[in-house]
């Protein structure tokens, strides 16, 4: 059993929230959902926060969206920028990754999407 590892549902979003080291706390919670946000407001309606990843030994924060539309890619940066500020970060603690895959490589029925996104992404083993 995972104990530095939550998978949490955050609206349409199934997200993998994980601590390098400890439990994830609720501060990771928080930037999880702040991103799930800013996501929805200023990406297309395909992109999904699928990871939050916090790094311990730093204090920095991965967060991993997949999406089929490539032009969302054009968004990571001023999110990463509103979330550091508004957490109270530097912009060196927070790197927003957006990774494009083909309709053709997810099926797009509810569930089926987001579990697939997680698996190209690598933030989840394929089902066997």
């Amino acid at each position: 059993m995972e104990f530095d590892t939550d998978w949490v549902t955050l609206g349409k979003h199934r997200v993998r929230l994980h601590a390098t080291r400890g439990f994830p706390a609720e501060r990771l919670r928080v930037m999880a959902e702040v991103a799930r946000l800013a996501i929805e407001s200023n990406m297309s309606a395909r992109a999904r926060l699928v990871e939050v990843v916090f790094r311990d030994q730093d204090g920095a924060y991965d967060i991993s969206v997949g999406t089929t539309i490539a032009e969302d890619r054009t968004c990571a940066a001023p999110i990463e920028a509103a979330l550091a500020t508004i957490l109270g970060l530097t912009p060196e603690q927070v790197v927003l990754t957006v990774k494009a895959v083909s309709q053709d490589e997810v099926d797009l029925s509810f569930g089926t999407y987001e579990r697939l996104l997680a698996q190209k992404i690598g933030a989840t083993a394929p089902i066997q």
